[in-house]
């Protein structure tokens, strides 16, 4: 899970750096957009055994929910 801890880091350091709300909502779609890379790391979960899953899905929804709370905060911040 190391990718997936270096990639929480990375989106909440470009959130913070934002400076504007066109910046932020594109920091928004490039992790939680239909496309982002956490909505992709949600739909490997189906593909992994019950085990993997159960280490996995706990990490993937922790990072959606820091980047939600992230981007959140920075748009009440630049409103």
């Amino acid at each position: 899970m190391s990718e997936l801890d270096t990639r929480t880091e990375a989106a909440l350091a470009a959130i913070a750096a934002t400076v504007d709300l066109a910046t932020l909502e594109e920091e928004r779609l490039a992790a939680l957009g239909k496309k982002g890379w956490v909505s992709l790391a949600l739909k490997t979960l189906g593909g992994m055994s019950p085990e993997e899953r159960t280490a996995a899905a706990p990490a993937i929804q922790a990072a959606r929910a820091a980047i939600a709370e992230a981007l959140e905060a920075k748009k009440a911040a630049l409103e």
